[in-house]
């Protein structure tokens, strides 16, 4: 085998180049055995082989459960009782099949399969249900027979995301609303997408999609893999959303829970065939030791099956626009990264590796992108392991992206340890711009993760209870001030300096108060606190509006500037004693002032001759600022014959404390 690519790319790892070699080989030889003389998109099929069809003549249902002695389907068609007429036959290979006649199902009825195995028998959902309710008095789950007479047909017949850059709005349906209560897809699709598509995001990532029983687990306790959450109306009213979405230009990618399952037996596939390892490791690695949650074994084949259908379900049957892969590297270490602290290559390379899951992961981007090729994925991944978000065929596993996700934790020790005077912003820009230069990043100062209980967002952990009472007009704090400051200043240099795209969750643009806790017993089920108060970003006489106005322009902004994350940055000021630093991207020159005490008339930058414009200042008061500079003015740079060799010359500003602003060279 030739030298990979990946290799070539990063000296660093040529000492490592056989266990390369052998992931990228283990890979290509698995996909061999799967799919023999076809293709990968062939072989992940299984959604339209097992689970529930209408057929010509009546249905057909098929399961695999190789552990199992009999099954029956049961439900309200024949009183949940176990009837010969409705038992499946053991058609080979652990395949289980029944047919039926076309009357004896309905659109919308309840079933399940009552599976027997030596010494047991239980009531499970199958593993392939493409529809699953729970009954409101009960609480108990079931699958549903989904067979409308009126299915939606999407009007958006080819959709292409934008990705230069991928501005990307993470949402939850559940909690969209400004109601105490579960939002809808409706809903969703008729009050919040027009706020995304105003807001300039072209990429909506939607969580919790997958059915999952607890709804506080934030939908990463998956007990359904092919059942959108039913909580949020119909699998029709989900495709109508993301058609909507597509006709607005607005990509809508799905966060995929792959790296486990939830325990639940009645609502899940954690003991499906009364085997605990039919789809799951045996012993002691079955088991999340963190999350409390069952692992895959993704060493089997009908695992892969399994795996690689869902990705392909979802891109065809709702035309999801891609993924973003959940807890990828509790997937990649034996250990699920836990302990590890990843301090150099070698801990990349140390036998410590799942190379089962990483060639499903390789396996998984090859698929998605051969089903679509304009398919979005995203790692959520926090080793920085080399090769993640590098092409399949240079030997890398095929990302698009990876999630840079030490930038918002960079951002809460920043916060939370360092005095506002030692903010140096040189060491800023470089935590920032920190990554590998052949691979592209997620860049966020803060997801839904720094919104949960137990944590805080950027705006509550500078204004804290101050937020309460202080961010109407007229009677902010100094805490509420400086925050408001540093909120937009931490947002614009997150968002100016990405190389790939940028993230935001739903409702931390305008500064969202408080966390997210989902109803639970502790807080007597309350929806309270579950959800987005937009009348806080709607009333012009807070400045959560301004905040909104701020997030809007600035990413509107970056948006209409060609390829920006691929513009080179380059630094053309960077002082630390003055806290002040500027950088240029293209024709865009980001001039940044973090000193609290000081503001500078007439500071001088070296930048390229010309004229410049201002875009774009923190400090307006359209945005919550104190409007100290005049933006209508032009600037002109003066000439200095000491730095003429180096076509530079002094740009000269007034640099209000704690502001940044952004100008564009005119000529």
């Amino acid at each position: 085998m030739k030298t990979l690519p990946l290799i070539k790319s990063d000296p660093w790892l040529k000492p490592y180049k056989e266990a390369i070699k052998g992931r990228y080989q283990f890979a290509y030889d698995t996909e061999k055995k799967l799919i023999g003389s076809g293709t990968l998109s062939d072989f992940a099929c299984g959604h339209l082989y097992f689970g529930l069809h209408k057929t010509e003549d009546g249905w057909c249902f098929r399961e695999w459960a190789p552990n199992a002695s009999a099954i029956y389907l049961i439900g309200d068609f024949n009183q949940w009782t176990k009837k010969a007429e409705f038992a499946l036959s053991n058609i080979g290979n652990g395949v289980w099949e029944i047919r039926l006649p076309e009357n004896v199902l309905q659109h919308q009825q309840l079933y399940k399969m009552l599976v027997e195995w030596k010494g047991g028998s239980g009531e499970r959902i199958p593993a392939w249900a493409t529809r699953v309710v729970q009954d409101e008095r009960t609480k108990i789950f079931s699958a549903q027979v989904w067979c409308p007479q009126k299915q939606y047909v999407f009007k958006k017949k080819r959709f292409k995301p934008t990705k230069e850059p991928l501005l990307i709005y993470e949402a939850h349906i559940g909690m969209s609303s400004s109601e105490e209560k579960v939002a809808t897809y409706e809903e969703f699709r008729l009050k919040v997408l027009p706020r995304i598509k105003k807001g300039g995001y072209n990429c909506i990532q939607l969580m919790a999609i997958q059915e999952h029983p607890y709804y506080g687990s934030f939908g990463y306790h998956v007990s359904n893999f092919f059942a959108p959450s039913s909580r949020f109306g119909t699998p029709e009213e989900l495709k109508h959303l993301i058609d909507e979405a597509h006709k607005m230009g607005i990509a809508v990618i799905m966060d995929l829970v792959h790296s486990h399952a939830v325990k639940n037996e009645l609502e899940g596939i954690g003991l499906l065939d009364g085997s605990p390892y039919q789809y799951f490791h045996d012993g002691a690695h079955r088991l999340h030791p963190a999350w409390d949650s069952l692992c895959f074994d993704y060493g089997k084949h009908e695992v892969l099956h399994f795996l690689l259908s869902n990705c392909k379900y979802w891109l065809e049957e709702f035309r999801f626009d891609g993924f973003r892969f959940d807890g990828v590297t509790s997937m990649l270490y034996r250990s699920h990264g836990l302990g590890e602290n990843f301090n150099g290559y070698g801990d990349y390379y140390n036998l410590n590796q799942d190379g089962e899951a990483i060639c499903y992961l390789t396996l998984a981007n090859k698929l998605i992108h051969q089903v679509n090729r304009n398919a979005i994925t995203i790692a959520e991944e926090m080793s920085g392991m080399p090769g993640l978000a590098y092409p399949v065929n240079k030997g890398g596993m095929g990302f698009d992206y990876r999630l840079a996700m030490g930038i918002p934790d960079f951002w809460i020790k920043m916060i939370k340890e360092v005095k506002d005077e030692d903010w140096h912003p040189g060491h800023i820009l470089w935590e920032l711009t920190n990554r590998r230069a052949d691979e592209k990043t997620i860049s966020y100062a803060e997801s839904h993760d720094q919104a949960l209980v137990g944590d805080k967002t950027i705006i509550f952990r500078l204004i804290d209870a101050d937020m309460y009472w202080h961010m109407q007009h007229g009677h902010t704090t100094y805490m509420v001030d400086r925050g408001i400051a540093l909120h937009k200043m931490i947002r614009l240099i997150t968002l100016s300096t990405i190389n790939g795209g940028y993230l935001n969750f739903m409702g931390n643009e305008f500064g969202h108060p408080e966390w997210i806790d989902f109803p639970r017993e502790g807080n007597g089920w309350s929806h309270k606190y579950a959800r987005r108060q937009w009348e806080l970003v709607d009333n012009p006489d807070l400045s959560y509006y301004e905040l909104g106005k701020f997030d809007e322009a600035m990413v509107h902004m970056v948006s209409d500037v060609p390829n920006f994350n691929k513009l080179p940055i380059i630094t053309l000021w960077d002082k630390e004693g003055d806290q002040v630093i500027a950088y240029q991207r293209g024709d865009l020159v980001f001039v940044f002032n973090f000193n609290g005490q000081q503001s500078f008339p007439g500071y001088g930058i070296l930048a390229e001759p010309g004229s410049y414009e201002v875009l774009l200042n923190t400090d307006d008061k359209q945005f919550a600022g104190f409007g100290l500079a005049d933006d209508s003015i032009t600037h002109f740079t003066h000439h200095d014959a000491l730095y003429a060799e180096a076509n530079k010359e002094w740009l000269k500003l007034y640099l209000p404390a704690r502001s940044a602003v952004v100008l564009r060279k005119k000529a």
